[in-house]
């Protein structure tokens, strides 16, 4: 497919990056099962010599996305953390890096637990107050990571006014982007340099892959990139590769399923005795609803919710609904609920969490694509049970 840039982005998730075999005319992209290729001399080959450096099926893959996110480059990883690794490989001993203080687990988790002992330090602030990350950006700083929505309080984050506080301090800004989809949300288009996903979740959109993915439009970037993803084989196998593939074509229509049902279940939550406070930038109420309604085209399938009620009496709530499924990730068809302090940010220690206001009875919900008064029946059956 040419000139993308011609397409709307739901034509470009169908076809950006793959063209029709043109030996047998097959529509979808093989499954380029090799891990070797034939060469014509020694080191001369036809475009790849093994499967860690490049795989065709990884190649159309890594286009789609590149366009999806109005990105020149894109390259694809084994996981969400394996992108997340390689963004810091960039950095060197010496370095800092300013981040959110209510990040995803994981990433804190490769932060404070691998990467401090190679003395990169790390400082985690509330990056929707920018006085305080200017504050917290020094000479050393060569990173500024932002979420947005965040991983699992939903504050959304001003893409453009942060990365401008990064080049202003000579940093790059990398922006997770994986609870918007590029569908929604588009941090290139506000100055980041380099846009993070876990295709793990809505790019694959059916729980049943692993995958990560940088995007950029910085050629020198995308050099290192293709550098680490070579050098240390983070790299996803083709068949995993064809899956995300085949999830992009039904992105945009599966999110604004996503995006529906949750802006019905976070009103009828709102509206529920039981509940002490939602969490969701589709609501008016919410502290960013106006800049995100600026910054996306729509709200997301994630939000999050406290309970007016104990630890235990949350954990019981989320063992007992039907429709959303106890379990970790996020972004499939099916409705997920989860209990972040105990599953998804339990490497957080307890006093960073509840400074950062993730408390221990906070529930996380990903809004599937099944009826919503089957939802919200559920829920109200588990908080009829648990909470009389």
């Amino acid at each position: 497919m040419t000139d993308d840039e011609d397409f709307r982005i739901e034509t470009r998730a169908i076809h950006a990056g793959q063209e029709p075999d043109p030996e047998t005319g097959a529509l979808m992209t093989p499954v380029y099962a090799n891990s070797t290729y034939a060469q014509d001399g020694p080191g001369t080959h036809r475009g790849y010599e093994y499967s860690r450096t490049g795989n065709p099926t990884r190649t159309d893959l890594e286009a789609n996305l590149a366009s999806l996110e109005g990105g020149e480059y894109g390259r694809c990883f084994s996981s969400g953390m394996g992108a997340i690794n390689t963004v810091l490989n960039l950095l060197e001993s010496g370095d800092h890096v300013v981040a959110g203080d209510d990040v995803y687990g994981g990433t804190h988790r490769i932060f404070t637990q691998v990467y401090e002992k190679y003395d990169v330090a790390f400082d985690f602030v509330d990056t929707t107050d920018h006085d305080a990350v200017r504050e917290a950006v020094r000479d050393e700083t060569a990173l500024v990571w932002v979420e947005t929505p965040t991983n699992p309080l939903m504050n959304v984050n001003d893409i453009g006014a942060l990365a401008e506080i990064a080049h202003d301090g000579g940093a790059i800004c990398a922006v997770d982007n994986t609870f918007a989809t590029p569908y929604l949300q588009r941090p290139l288009d506000f100055g980041a340099d380099v846009v993070c996903h876990s295709l793990t979740k809505y790019l694959g959109g059916h729980s049943d892959v692993i995958g990560g993915a940088l995007i950029t439009n910085d050629p020198h970037l995308d050099e290192r990139f293709g550098f680490y993803q070579n050098s240390v084989g983070a790299t996803p196998g083709p068949f995993d590769c064809f899956l995300v593939l085949r999830g992009t074509k039904t992105l945009p229509v599966r999110m604004d399923r996503h995006c529906e049902n949750a802006r019905e279940l976070a009103r009828w939550l709102d509206e529920h005795p039981a509940v002490d406070g939602v969490y969701y930038p589709g609501l008016a109420s919410h502290p960013q609803h106006d800049l995100a309604a600026e910054q996306m085209d729509d709200f997301g399938g994630m939000l999050s919710f406290e309970l007016d009620g104990s630890l235990e009496q949350a954990s019981e709530v989320v063992s007992t609904t039907e429709v959303f499924t106890l379990a970790e990730s996020l972004g499939g068809v099916e409705s997920l609920i989860e209990q972040p302090a105990a599953m998804t940010h339990a490497a957080i220690p307890r006093e960073e969490r509840l400074a950062a206001g993730l408390t221990d009875g906070l529930i996380r919900v990903s809004v599937g694509v099944e009826h919503v008064d089957d939802q919200t029946a559920d829920l109200a059956r588990a908080f009829d049970e648990v909470l009389g």
